[in-house]
C-alpha cells in the first residue's frame, strides 16, 4: 500500500470538525481548495447532524472537548451506520504522552493523531491516502474458499469410539478407586469440568480428576510469576519500539507500507509497530512447576496422567480425538486468533498429541514458540497411521516423571 501522490489529488475534501479552536478553524476554511469545512463547537449536535446522512471524507475533533475526549467521540462516530470505516483524526494542543497512548490503544477509532502546530497539507495528504487505503480495502476480492466446519475423518472417528468404549470398560475399577481416594482426601467434585476451546474454537466442558484443591482458579492470578513459559515481564517493559521499518525504508521517502501511527512525536507504521509488540506480549501458555494448589493425590495422578481418563468421556462424545492438539483454556485461546498460530483449531482436539510426546523427549523444557509451531505442524499434516505411531510413543513417554 503506497500513499497517493498529493499532486495528482485536485478535490477538495468534505471535512466535518468538531472543536472550537478558531485560529485552527479559520485555516481550514482558507484553503478552499483543499478542504469543504463543516463546523461544530458541539460533539452532540454534530452526531445529530452526521445522522441526517451527510457523507465526509474524513472527521476531525479536537482531543479535548467540554465533558468529553476526541477519542470518545470517535467512539460514537464509528457507531453511526455508514462511517465504520470513515477516517477520524484528533487534533491536540498539548504534546501529551498520556493522548498518544489513549490514540494507539483506540486504534481501531483513531486513523491519525496530529499535534499543535498543525500542518495543513500532511493532513490533508494523509486523509487522501486513508481514503485510497480503505477503497482498496473495500475492492480487495473475497476468498472464494467458504469456511467449512471440521469433521473427524470417519475411520479416525471409529478408531476414538472403539479405543474410548474399551479402555473405560477395562479402566472402570481404577476409575472408581480414583475418585473414592480424590474424596476422601478433599471436599470438592471429584471431577473437575473448566471450558476448553477445541476444532474450530468450538467450546466444550473438558473433563478430568480434580488434582487440585477447591477454589484453586482463583489464586491463578498471584501465581503467574512461576510460570514456566512466561519471560520476564521487567526485561519486557525494558524494550523500546523502534520506529524504523526495514519494509518502509526500501519504499520511497514519504511512503508506507501500511497506515502511519505516532508513537511519543515520532512516526511508525501500523506494520512495524504490530510486529513488534507481538514479541513483547506476555506468554499465552502458562504451567506451573510445584504448584502449592495441587493435593498429595493430585500430584501422583498428575504425574502418571491418571487425571486425564475422563477425557475418554470427551472422546466418546465426540468432543475430542485420542490425538490431537491439546484444547486450550479460553484465556489462553483468546491470544491465539492471529493468522499465525490459529491453524491449530483447524485440526481435531485429542488426549495426546505431537508438542506432548517432543516435549518429553525433551526432558520437559519448550519454548512457547516450539509449542505453537507444533501445534500448527499436527492440524496441518496429521493423518491416521501418524496417530498410531504418536500413540505407541506417548506409551513410554507416560513411565517418565515430567507432567504436561
Amino acid at each position: 500500500m503506497h500513499s497517493p501522490n498529493p499532486e495528482t489529488v485536485k478535490e477538495a475534501l468534505k471535512v466535518l470538525y468538531i472543536g472550537n479552536n478558531e485560529e485552527t478553524i479559520q485555516n481550514f476554511l482558507s484553503m478552499e481548495d483543499k478542504y469543504e469545512l463543516t463546523q461544530f463547537k458541539n460533539c452532540l449536535r454534530a452526531m445529530d447532524f452526521l445522522k441526517t446522512g451527510p457523507e465526509f471524507n474524513a472527521i476531525i475533533s479536537e482531543a479535548q472537548l467540554p465533558g468529553m475526549s476526541g477519542i470518545e467521540v470517535g467512539k460514537m462516530v464509528k457507531g453511526l451506520e455508514g462511517y465504520t470505516k470513515t477516517p477520524f483524526l484528533v487534533t491536540s494542543e498539548i504534546n501529551d504522552d498520556k493522548i498518544f497512548k489513549a490514540a494507539l490503544k483506540n486504534r481501531e477509532i483513531v486513523s491519525d493523531l496530529f499535534v499543535y502546530p498543525l500542518d495543513y497539507t500532511a493532513i490533508y495528504d494523509r486523509i487522501n491516502f486513508l481514503k485510497q487505503y480503505y477503497q482498496e480495502l473495500a475492492e480487495k476480492p473475497v476468498s472464494k474458499q467458504a469456511y467449512t466446519e471440521y469433521k473427524i475423518p470417519l475411520i479416525k472417528r471409529a478408531f476414538d469410539i472403539l479405543v474410548s468404549l474399551v479402555a473405560l470398560t477395562m479402566l472402570s475399577p481404577i476409575l472408581l478407586a480414583v475418585a473414592l481416594i480424590i474424596r476422601l482426601e478433599s471436599k470438592g467434585q471429584v471431577i473437575y469440568k473448566s471450558k476448553r476451546v477445541g476444532t474450530g474454537y468450538k467450546i466444550f466442558n473438558f473433563l478430568k480428576f480434580r488434582s487440585m484443591y477447591t477454589g484453586a482458579d482463583a489464586k491463578l492470578k498471584d501465581l503467574k510469576h512461576m510460570n514456566q513459559y512466561a519471560e520476564q515481564e521487567e526485561a519486557k517493559e525494558e524494550v523500546k519500539i523502534d520506529t524504523n521499518c526495514p519494509t518502509c525504508s526500501m519504499l520511497p521517502e514519504g511512503e508506507y507500507c501500511s497506515p502511519i501511527l505516532y508513537l511519543e512525536g515520532q512516526e511508525i507504521c501500523e506494520h512495524w509497530y504490530q510486529e513488534q509488540k507481538k514479541e513483547q506480549t506476555t506468554s499465552t501458555f502458562i504451567k506451573i512447576t510445584n504448584d502449592p494448589r495441587v493435593t498429595k493425590v493430585g500430584n501422583f495422578i498428575r504425574n502418571t496422567s491418571i487425571d486425564e481418563l475422563p477425557q475418554l468421556i470427551n472422546v466418546l462424545k465426540g468432543d475430542m480425538s485420542i490425538v490431537g492438539n491439546r484444547p486450550l483454556p479460553l484465556y489462553e485461546a483468546e491470544l491465539l486468533t492471529s493468522d499465525d498460530w490459529s491453524a491449530r483449531f483447524m485440526g481435531p482436539a485429542g488426549i495426546t498429541g505431537l508438542w506432548q510426546v517432543e516435549l518429553r523427549g525433551k526432558g520437559g523444557k519448550m519454548s512457547e514458540e516450539e509449542r505453537k509451531g507444533l501445534d500448527n505442524q499436527y492440524a496441518e499434516t496429521y493423518s491416521f497411521w501418524g496417530d498410531i505411531k504418536l500413540i505407541f510413543r506417548t506409551i513410554p513417554a507416560l513411565l517418565q516423571k515430567e507432567n504436561v
